[in-house]
């Protein structure tokens, strides 16, 4: 089994979302023998955002770069994403992968009937971090039914949210949120025999 790590926090040992993201990794391999993990910090090596020549796939580096990283989401069983909440949405360094692996004929295309996900099977966990607290649904929030829909579009049913909240209101906030979001990782579930 193969699980993608990403992270794409600005806050370095201080980002609540590397810590919940790696905390859902060690989840994992406490739990699933053999496990390998790959890991991207879209902070530390960011990747460009698209242009009129990337799309034209006019640079040959960077060409391999982008097929590596779709290769690479592709064969992951179990992709975690540290997901902050920046300005109401993700981190431009995230929406810069997502850029590389929503790809028409790769893991999406259009049909007769409407758009259709080719990239399906796959287990999404994404922890996410808030400043504020915004709760299910609140019309500031743009980061998880972004995430939602756009894994559903490539063809990802499963996507589950870790969720702290409030982590900027006080340390006794953050505290309390970083409990609960703990508390709420989940793990592999068992494999019926």
């Amino acid at each position: 089994m193969k699980l993608l790590h990403l992270d794409s926090s600005a806050l370095g040992a201080d980002s609540v979302t590397r810590e919940l993201s790696a905390a859902i990794v060690a989840r994992w391999q406490d739990a699933v023998p053999g496990l390998t993990v790959e890991y991207l910090d879209l902070d530390a090596n960011p990747l460009p955002h698209l242009t009129s020549r990337t799309l034209a796939r006019a640079d040959v580096i960077c060409n391999e770069k982008e097929d590596q990283l779709l290769a690479q989401f592709l064969a992951a069983d179990v992709v975690v994403v540290g997901a902050p909440m920046y300005n109401f949405a993700i981190p431009s360094t995230l929406k810069a992968w997502i850029d590389r692996i929503t790809v028409r004929g790769k893991t999406f295309r259009y049909t007769g009937n409407g758009p259709e996900g080719l990239a399906g099977g796959k287990h999404v966990i994404i922890a996410t971090g808030r400043g504020s607290v915004h709760g299910d649904n609140a019309p500031s929030d743009f980061q998880e039914p972004y995430l939602r829909f756009l894994f559903g579009f490539i063809g990802i049913k499963d996507v589950e949210f870790v969720r702290a909240e409030g982590v900027g209101l006080s340390p006794q906030h953050r505290a309390e949120a970083l409990a609960k979001a703990h508390a709420a990782i989940p793990g592999p579930l068992p494999k019926a025999a």
